[in-house]
């Protein structure tokens, strides 16, 4: 037997999801605003830059800032060094957080929770609290301009909340494909790299995204510990753009330098999208 439901509810609930719709444009068009208009101000000329009221469509497109920005700086070496720091960061990440989480999620810990509440207000303190300890141990350790002067502190950084986030997620999975794996001789690690892992990829990849963001985003240590020009990230590279004099903004190049350094992001987000909404679904649904 169906019910059917009333011409005015119906019409309540169609009004409702069409509001829903104009909100989620409203805000989507609001957040890829400014990535829009760097790409506007990218290709337009410097006398457009400036000009005011400011054009919305460019009178004569070019790509001279982008040929102009990899001509002065070495931006597709800025462009490595963040995409490998980044890369081994998230992987490092994962790996331990990953760990971490299934013996959260599936181990009798004592003080369990009292470690997932640790790892809460850790992930509640911003970076800048670590600054100078990180500097010190920069400086006595003799990594500057290294690799893993930066690599450190973005796994240990993102560790507390990759770890809430996979531990919510592992919880959801069944318990009796790892019993099986038990009884046919599988130890914790063969079990959480073979099945559980594999089983969880949502949520890895969610999780790694969004870790590479935070990686690939971060500027102050990257600005203080980078001091050599062969090994800054792209934020830092960015940062060091300059002008003819010391009161000129290069406002083109550093638009197409921002275009650049986020376009690897949007195509990630793109290809993963899917996978980013099943991992942030997935771990709020038990069984």
């Amino acid at each position: 037997m169906t019910t059917k439901i009333p011409t005015g509810k119906q019409k309540t609930v169609h009004s409702s999801r069409i509001w829903l719709q104009v909100l989620a444009w409203l805000v989507a068009c609001w957040c890829i605003a400014p990535f829009v208009w760097q790409i506007i101000t990218s290709l337009k000329t410097p006398s457009e830059i400036i000009s005011i009221p400011a054009t919305l469509v460019p009178k004569h497109p070019n790509l001279s800032y982008y040929s102009a920005l990899f001509a002065r700086k070495p931006f597709a070496r800025y462009f490595l060094n963040s995409l490998f720091i980044s890369t081994v960061s998230t992987l490092l990440c994962l790996l331990f957080s990953s760990m971490a989480a299934y013996s959260f999620a599936r181990l009798r810990v004592r003080g369990a929770r009292w470690m997932s509440l640790m790892l809460v207000l850790i992930s509640l303190f911003p970076g800048i609290v670590f600054f100078f300890p990180l500097y010190e141990m920069v400086r006595v350790t003799g990594t500057a301009n290294n690799p893993i002067a930066l690599i450190i502190p973005y796994v240990t950084f993102n560790l507390p909340f990759a770890i809430l986030i996979l531990t919510s997620f592992f919880r959801t999975l069944s318990v009796e494909i790892e019993e099986a794996a038990k009884v046919d001789g599988f130890s914790r690690l063969q079990i959480l790299f073979k099945i559980v892992m594999p089983l969880s990829a949502p949520a890895l990849a969610t999780t790694g995204i969004l870790v590479f963001i935070g990686c690939w985003n971060e500027f102050l240590l990257s600005l203080t510990f980078m001091t050599r020009d062969s090994s800054k990230t792209i934020t830092a590279g960015i940062a060091s753009l300059s002008g003819a004099n010391t009161l000129e903004l290069p406002w083109g190049p550093i638009a197409a330098a921002v275009v650049i350094s986020t376009l690897p992001l949007v195509v990630l987000v793109a290809v993963f999208q899917r996978r980013i909404i099943q991992g942030l679904s997935a771990g709020g649904v038990k069984g």
